[in-house]
């Protein structure tokens, strides 16, 4: 396994910038993020480390010279907006800038870009079906014709009452996975897997890593801690922000120990990024970096250091 981190947590440094940090603190591979160069609606959202949209010969060139020059590799492309969304424009733009990142993906050699599947949050799973099968086919074939990897990261995108009630990104639990996989059974589709999410959902995340070892394509490591007394006193109908908190690695509910067990056992040997969502570890960029110092040092004694 490769030990990385998302960019998102570090927006105010250059593509360069951030892979001299990276290899400075003795990660392995960075999870680059490539939103569309605008204003961001939501935290970490709208951060674009390297754009996708004017991939030039000379931009690919100084990216490759930057990798070669720090030892430190792409884990994957990121862009998580919503594909699915009621807003026909959002969804439509959603859509094209997937597809360019698949393509850049080609060109730079790259083999995962990691998303959402989306959904439009004020119907059922049955009614965002059709519309899913529609908007991810075509996604999930131009991926396979390619030879790059779609990982859907499992967050539901439900934490505060403009997400309400079903969220903003189907793909949340097992259920709902096997019903992807069953209609769109391509190996190009899988999981960006967060055992955080699994928590604070009251789900087994050792029974995910088992059932669905051959979607495993990335991994995001990120704490969560599930305040008990919180959730009594709202109770799990409340907005998920009122009684969950977004931890770093081994400041939560997550057991990492028992978690790399497993991931070992299922054969991975993919990247492992950190996303840092912890607000304690925000304050300033110096805060941010050592959030990743710390989960660093935290998540070595489960993945040791590749030689550079």
């Amino acid at each position: 396994m490769q030990l990385g981190f998302v960019s998102a947590i570090l927006p105010e440094l250059s593509f360069r910038e951030l892979f001299e940090f990276a290899a400075e603190s003795g990660y392995d591979c960075v999870e680059v993020m490539c939103w569309p160069v605008s204003k961001a609606e939501r935290r970490y959202a709208g951060i674009t480390h390297l754009d996708v949209t004017s991939l030039s010969d000379d931009t690919i060139a100084e990216v490759e010279e930057v990798v070669r020059s720090t030892g430190v590799s792409i884990s994957g492309l990121g862009y998580y907006p919503n594909p699915l969304s009621p807003n026909a424009t959002e969804a439509a733009l959603a859509v094209e800038h997937l597809g360019k990142l698949l393509t850049a993906a080609k060109q730079l050699g790259l083999t995962r870009v990691n998303t959402f599947v989306g959904r439009d949050w004020t119907k059922s799973v049955d009614d965002n079906w059709p519309q899913f099968l529609a908007t991810w086919r075509p996604l999930v074939a131009q991926a396979e014709a390619l030879g790059v990897k779609i990982g859907i990261e499992n967050c539901p995108m439900l934490f505060t009452k403009d997400e309400w009630p079903g969220g903003k990104n189907l793909a949340n639990s097992p259920a709902i996975w096997r019903r992807m996989y069953a209609d769109i059974p391509s190996p190009a589709f899988g999981l960006n897997y967060d055992p955080s999410h699994a928590v604070w959902q009251q789900m087994d995340y050792l029974a995910h890593l088992r059932e669905f070892s051959s979607r495993l394509h990335h991994i995001h490591a990120k704490d969560v801690r599930v305040d008990q007394h919180k959730l009594n006193d709202f109770g799990i109908l409340a907005h998920p922000n009122l009684y969950h908190f977004p931890k770093l690695p081994g400041l939560g509910d997550v057991h990492w120990g028992r978690f790399f067990s497993v991931l070992t056992d299922v054969g991975y040997r993919g990247p492992v990024c950190v996303e840092v969502e912890d607000r304690a570890y925000e304050g300033t960029l110096a805060d941010r970096k050592a959030a990743l110092i710390q989960s660093h040092t935290y998540l070595r004694q489960f993945i040791p250091a590749l030689p550079r």
